[in-house]
């Protein structure tokens, strides 16, 4: 049976954010044992250049809400990235997961063997749906997921690779 664009997108990018929320919720509980400023670690990045642990997890949530978005044929809400505490984190992931949910298995396949075009500064690029999801929109979710989890073990936070997988029950 072949994996379709679906399977290979929502429930993966579900789980990611799942396993991230966890990670999120361990530094929280790290900072306050340690008596850490919470903004430490929002505000944490691993060069100068990058975007801090805030703009990852805006990161993570603009990758996935708008790969399915643009799969499903539909409309991604608008997020301002203006979230600035562990608590507004969360819920920017939860209302991505919830977005991602109201997307059918339907509406995303449909778009097998088609193309998404999008505007990347300024410039228009167009991919099959295939590569679109597979080549671009995953390796950006993973980029800013593993980002943001580098950011809190470097950080201090006592992290390991299965925080990062999650369980597999």
């Amino acid at each position: 049976m072949p994996l379709t664009l679906y399977q290979a997108s929502v429930p993966v990018f579900t789980r990611g954010f799942s396993n991230l929320a966890a990670v999120l919720e361990k530094a929280r509980a790290h900072a306050l044992a340690n008596n850490i400023d919470l903004a430490t670690y929002l505000n944490a990045r691993l060069a100068p250049d990058m975007y801090p642990l805030t703009g990852q997890i805006q990161g993570a949530s603009d990758a996935a809400k708008f790969g399915v978005a643009r799969l499903g044929g539909v409309t991604p809400p608008s997020m301002a990235d203006t979230e600035t505490t562990f608590e507004e984190l969360q819920a920017r992931i939860a209302n991505t997961v919830a977005f991602m949910g109201t997307v059918s298995e339907a509406q995303i396949n449909a778009s097998e063997g088609g193309t998404i075009t999008l505007k990347i500064r300024g410039k228009e690029m167009s991919f099959p749906s295939e590569p679109y999801l597979l080549n671009f929109v995953m390796p950006n979710f993973y980029f800013h997921v593993t980002t943001a989890y580098a950011i809190l073990r470097n950080q201090g936070v006592p992290l390991g690779k299965m925080d990062f997988l999650g369980s597999f029950n």
